[in-house]
C-alpha cells in the first residue's frame, strides 16, 4: 500500500495508525499546493479531491478521508488495538470521537493557515477551538486516552490536529490534561518514528 502525505498535514494521523499496526506501507509526498507528487505526478490525477491523506491499496482502489483511511488500517490488524471491534457500542464512540476531531477542530483549524483570512475571522476560530478543546480537556483530566483504556485511532487523530496549534498561534496554556496527552502520544515510539519520516522531528 502507498500513503499519500504532506509533512506534519492530517496524513500523519494514518501515517501513525500504520506503523503502531505493523503494516507496512510506502509514502509519497505530496506538494499540496503544487499537487505534484514526489515523483513528479499530477496529483489530481491520483486523487480528484486534491488533498492528503489518500491510501493506495494493494488492489489498485484509492481510500480517502483521514477518518476512514485509519479505521481501514486499523482493522486490518485488530491484534493491535487500535480501534474496537465492529458493531460494538465502543465502535461507536471511537466513530463519535472521530466526527469531533473532524468536524469540530480538524476544519476550524483550516482558515487559520491561509494568508488571506481576516484577523476577525482568527480570533473568532480560535475561540471557537478553545471552546471545542474544553470537552477533550474534561475528558483528559480524567482518563489518559480519549476511547478505552489504551491508545487508539481517534488519539493519533487528535494528536495530529493539535499539533497545528503552535503553527497558528493558538495558545493552548489553559489545557494541562490536554497538553499533558500531547506529551504522551509524542513520546510513543513509532509515534515519533513517523514524525522522524515525515521530518518533524530529528532523530535522537
Amino acid at each position: 500500500m502507498k500513503l499519500y502525505y504532506a509533512a506534519g498535514a492530517c496524513s500523519l494521523s494514518p501515517h501513525i495508525v500504520a506503523l503502531e499496526a505493523g503494516i507496512p506501507v510506502s509514502l509519497e509526498k505530496v506538494d499540496t499546493r503544487a499537487k505534484r507528487t514526489a515523483a513528479g505526478e499530477d496529483y489530481w490525477q491520483i486523487n480528484p479531491k486534491g488533498y492528503v491523506p489518500a491510501l493506495q491499496l494493494d488492489n489498485g482502489e484509492l481510500l480517502t478521508e483521514g477518518p476512514a483511511i485509519v479505521q481501514y488500517l486499523a482493522d486490518l490488524k485488530p491484534e493491535a488495538g487500535l480501534a474496537p471491534p465492529n458493531g460494538t457500542p465502543a465502535r461507536y464512540r471511537l466513530q463519535e470521537m472521530l466526527g469531533y476531531i473532524n468536524s469540530e477542530l480538524h476544519k476550524t483549524y483550516t482558515p487559520l493557515f491561509k494568508p488571506d483570512t481576516t484577523e476577525a475571522v482568527r480570533e473568532e476560530r480560535k475561540a471557537y477551538l478553545q471552546r471545542r478543546y474544553t470537552l477533550l480537556e474534561q475528558h483528559l483530566a480524567e482518563h489518559d486516552w480519549l476511547v478505552g483504556e489504551h491508545f487508539t485511532v481517534a488519539d493519533a487523530y487528535l494528536f495530529t490536529v493539535t499539533n497545528w496549534a503552535q503553527h497558528v498561534g493558538l495558545d493552548l496554556s489553559g489545557f494541562p490534561a490536554l497538553l499533558a496527552f500531547q506529551q504522551r502520544v509524542a513520546e510513543r515510539p513509532q509515534v515519533k518514528a513517523a514524525m522522524q519520516a515525515e521530518g518533524l522531528v530529528k532523530a535522537a
